[in-house]
């Protein structure tokens, strides 16, 4: 059974600051995939990671629906909000295993496609400033970063 941790923040800097602490300990072909309400801190988080990674433009891939970062490693910003979870026609599952890290917002509404070993990210808004991310790995690549990082 997987461990849940559960992480409370009280601004962009410290959903920053966990971004950057997870994206120290990452690895070719890892998984994250985010949840929660709008400007609950998704983008925020990918921001934070992205930074840590040397990128420093990132913008919501809403339009795109998948963005490539040459980084460390490539960096995969995946938002299927738009899609309706109608994802046939993208070949996600392939930027799986293209040897970099890929972050994917709205992940819920792909449930059936996403990897069975990933990380997942829920932010609750629970006050102006203060999100609750609860982190839950799947798999012991994914438990290691997480006892690692947080």
């Amino acid at each position: 059974m997987e461990n849940t941790y559960k992480i409370t923040t009280h601004s962009d800097e410290e959903t920053i600051e966990v971004a950057q602490n997870l994206e120290s300990e990452k690895f070719p072909n890892m998984v994250i995939c985010l949840n929660g309400d709008l400007g609950s801190g998704k983008t925020v988080f990918t921001k934070g990671f992205a930074s840590a990674m040397a990128i420093e433009e990132i913008t919501s891939p809403t339009f795109n629906i998948i963005k490539e970062y040459n980084g460390e490693l490539p960096l995969y910003h995946v938002d299927v909000y738009r899609t309706n979870g109608k994802i046939d026609n993208l070949g996600l599952e392939e930027y799986f295993e293209k040897g970099g890290v890929t972050i994917i917002e709205w992940a819920e509404m792909i449930e059936d496609t996403l990897p069975k070993d990933r990380l997942d990210i829920t932010f609750k808004i629970t006050g102006e400033n203060t999100r609750v991310m609860v982190i839950t790995p799947h798999g012991e690549k994914y438990a290691r970063v997480c006892e690692d990082a947080l």
